[in-house]
């Protein structure tokens, strides 16, 4: 007889061992003696954690002098998000963090990265600071601290106030000095409680999302040469920010940036499409992580954008690269395949087959492998010496079961695929020293609305009720075991 497995038994770890009994395989325990220790383990001391940023949960956008930001205005206008839907609301975490820490603390997680909401801080962009919108923060990091779980705030997570975007946003030379402003005041208030920041979340999605496609905040469809001028002011920002953190912030403060980097996979791994797979990396990357590693925008780069590349000084390249304690990366899926080729640029585009699979949303295509290639190059490429994978994660179609219980088994399976190849970066001394799981519950997903769910936790959004997912209990077993399950 099957052993029955109730909804309350699931939010357990014993509730995970007896899903494992019913079926007959997971959940035992083998014999320590016989199995190899360091087949599917993590380095000890691997910092476990999840992620969240401030506009998909908080809510309370109008509370406590908050400014108000460019989603505010993209997602009150008609038809920009599914259903209409905006974070007026979201999962009213403003509200509730204490509960949603205790949410972390029943994972088991050591560390959190959540986002600080520039226009809670500075309503205006710039000018006079708000205490109440960095008492906010504040009272999150006692908390967290206070159930022994590490806050890591990344410092812009895509919320620029409005003001700023009213007299420009991204386009202007003067955002990138009122970022380092905020930066500045910010870490120089928490640092004696937070010892590592993020400096700006995936400039890659919000320069090319928001204003070159238009499909995110604020909405803009910009030639070529705006676009790419942008792009050089979000990078100055992250080097303008980093300089203003390490001179404002308590000695000994770390710091980096949280950026997706388009990962390109080798093909096959053979030597000659390995290089190919890196030297498209390092290219395709040009105006984000390579200029911010090597401050320099490569030939290819600049050749291909000709008369619309960015205007900028060899001072502004040297800020831009100003050296980092970490990086930061969003891995979600391989950006693209690709084999040798003799002659310039040395690869080639290996096209996706029709059918390879994804999740819920047609752009999150399953490529475990990404997981492993992502950090190797940025090991390979560019020497960094400690990388955090800052956001994995997956939507899925989560529907609860008759019993209350979302069984996400597509997760569990997205999940255990990508971290088998991290483990094999860990083993092969690539230095990941931790993983933040996107995201600790389910949340307002930008132009998909609530339509789309990427949390451990299910959130009933007329109720906020959370519950754990079977998800949220595979991840706690992966972190108290420390190794793949």
């Amino acid at each position: 007889m099957a052993a029955r497995i109730t909804r309350r038994s699931l939010g357990t770890v014993a509730g995970l061992a007896a899903l494992g009994a019913a079926a007959g395989t997971a959940g035992a325990q083998p014999d320590s003696t016989s199995r190899d220790r360091t087949a599917r383990d993590f380095p000890e001391g691997f910092l476990w954690g999840t992620a969240t940023s401030s506009y998909q949960i908080e809510g309370a956008v109008n509370e406590d002098g908050r400014g108000p930001s460019v989603w505010d205005s993209f997602s009150h206008t008609p038809g920009k998000i599914r259903s209409n839907h905006t974070g007026d609301v979201a999962n009213d975490h403003y509200h509730r963090f204490k509960e949603d820490v205790q949410l972390m603390k029943a994972l088991g997680v050591r560390a959190y990265r959540f986002s600080i909401a520039w226009p809670r801080v500075f309503p205006q962009g710039t000018g006079a600071p708000n205490p109440k919108g960095l008492d906010f923060y504040s009272r999150l990091v006692d908390e967290l601290l206070a159930n022994g779980i590490e806050p890591i705030p990344t410092l812009y997570h895509w919320d620029l106030p409005q003001a700023l975007q009213d007299r420009g946003g991204w386009e202007s030379p003067d955002t990138p000095r009122a970022f380092a402003d905020y930066a500045g005041y910010t870490a120089a208030r928490l640092s004696d409680r937070v010892g590592r920041f993020f400096t700006l979340n995936e400039m890659a999605a919000f320069i090319e999302l928001g204003y070159a496609l238009g499909i995110h905040a604020p909405g803009l469809k910009l030639p070529p040469a705006r676009v790419n001028q942008a792009r050089h002011h979000a990078v100055l920002a992250h080097g303008l920010g980093v300089q203003a953190i390490r001179a404002a912030a308590r000695a000994g403060t770390r710091v980096g940036p949280a950026e997706n980097i388009s990962i390109c996979v080798p093909v096959i791994e053979t030597p000659e499409h390995i290089r190919a797979a890196e030297l498209a990396t390092r290219e395709t990357n040009a105006g984000y992580m390579t200029v911010m590693m090597e401050g320099l925008y490569t030939n290819g780069f600049l050749a291909a954008a000709g008369a619309d590349a960015p205007k900028f000084t060899a001072e502004e390249l040297a800020i831009i690269a100003s050296p980092v304690d970490f990086v930061g990366v969003n891995i979600y899926v391989p950006t693209r395949y690709v084999r040798a080729i003799d002659g310039p640029p040395g690869f080639a585009e290996v096209p996706f087959s029709r059918t390879h699979p994804k999740m819920e949303l047609d752009w999150l295509r399953v490529g475990p492998e990404a997981m492993y290639w992502g950090p190797r190059h940025l090991s390979r490429i560019w020497g960094a010496k400690e990388i955090h994978v800052t956001e994995n994660g997956c939507s899925a179609a989560d529907q609860p079961a008759p019993d209350g219980t979302v069984y996400d088994t597509d997760r569990v399976m997205y999940l255990r695929s990508y971290l088998t190849q991290l483990q094999r970066a860990t083993a092969e001394g690539v230095p990941v020293r931790g993983y933040f799981l996107w995201s600790l519950m389910d949340n307002f997903e930008w132009a998909e609305g609530y339509e789309s769910r990427f949390g451990l936790h299910h959130v009933d959004f007329a109720t906020q009720k959370r519950t754990p997912k079977l998800s949220a209990a595979f991840y706690r077993e992966v972190i108290a075991r420390n190794r793949v399950m």
